[in-house]
């Protein structure tokens, strides 16, 4: 047959020449949510860190502005770590300094240890550090070259210090759900490492499923686990997206009670010690799925949605948000 033949038929997806409605819908609630979740943003650090394009002070203080200019009152601002290490968090005292104070909105940095602290310490505008340990002996040896029970020796010290500095301290255990080089993790690992955390001082603990291999039942096992010992709403969810699960994970936590969410604008990050590990979730998703719930997050998602669409126009790539890339069509 030569030639062609093209039926009279409209397209199977004609334009809608109506603009699209406002997502999500009406809200509908489930039981156990409470009405009101904090969001803790750790792109700025979390993210950052993993990229291979090194962002300029100039442009992390511009993502954190905006970020903050969208709502959110706690966005961690970077880390006083090796930048030999991680260089991406060079200069994070600069960042600190050239953000403008703003009254209810807290920009904690991560601090690893006593030569961290006494780097943040002569830092301009901190407020609140970050402390982190894992929950798998074999992680905390590659991640920062000594065991367990040495790292918790030494956080307790900065933490000591820190709040004697009138500080905030916030606590992350890594590998609650699951260690690239161990496997599984038992549940009792995670409660000894948030018990010391929480005795040092820490006034959050946030569980972090650093390669994103949990499910929603692990996920609630774990939580119900760790408040047996804790107090439930000083509990934090921390979940990478490896395989998908983040949201679910989200939602099942909350329905336990948890009310604090770790999230990335963008799904900007992952692990620089676990190949393969992906982004923690994105914060306009959670923003979307908790829009939906009912669930107040004071976020403006548009604004949010933006402050994404920059980012990733800095690092040149397209970033995992789905909520991210389905507001940017709509726009387009």
């Amino acid at each position: 047959m030569t030639g062609s033949f093209t039926p009279d038929l409209p397209p199977l997806c004609a334009p809608d020449p109506e603009p699209m409605p406002s997502f999500p819908l009406a809200p509908v609630g489930l039981p156990g949510i409470s009405p009101a979740v904090h969001l803790v943003e750790v792109g700025p650090r979390d993210g950052l860190q993993n990229e291979a394009v090194s962002v300029s002070v100039t442009e992390r203080v511009a993502l954190i502005e905006s970020l903050a200019d969208a709502g959110l009152t706690e966005i961690e601002a970077g880390a006083f770590v090796s930048p030999t290490w991680v260089p991406q968090m060079a200069n994070t005292d600069r960042v600190l300094a050239a953000l403008a104070p703003r009254p209810g909105v807290r920009t904690p940095v991560l601090v690893p240890n006593k030569k961290g602290l006494d780097a943040a310490l002569d830092a301009a505008n901190l407020t609140d550090i970050a402390v982190f340990a894992a929950a798998s002996e074999t992680f905390s040896r590659r991640n920062i070259n000594c065991s367990i029970d040495d790292s918790l020796t030494r956080l307790a010290e900065v933490a000591r210090e820190a709040r004697a500095r009138g500080l905030r301290v916030r606590g992350y255990v890594s590998c609650v759900l699951g260690c690239p080089y161990e496997g599984a993790v038992p549940a009792g690992a995670v409660v000894r490492v948030a018990e010391a955390l929480w005795a040092m001082g820490c006034a959050e603990i946030s569980l972090g499923d650093t390669i994103g291999v949990g499910t929603p039942g692990q996920a609630v096992a774990l939580v119900e686990t760790v408040a047996a010992s804790l107090p439930r709403e000083a509990l934090a969810a921390h979940f990478h997206d490896t395989y998908g699960q983040a949201l679910a994970n989200l939602l099942a936590v909350l329905e336990r009670g948890v009310r604090t969410v770790d999230s990335s604008v963008a799904g900007l990050g992952g692990c620089p010690y676990a190949t393969g590990a992906s982004g923690n979730v994105a914060t306009e998703d959670v923003v979307y799925m908790l829009e939906g719930l009912g669930v107040a997050t004071g976020v403006d998602l548009d604004a949010l949605c933006r402050a994404g669409e920059t980012i990733g126009a800095v690092l040149g790539r397209p970033l995992p948000s789905r909520v991210g890339r389905a507001r940017a069509g709509r726009r387009a």
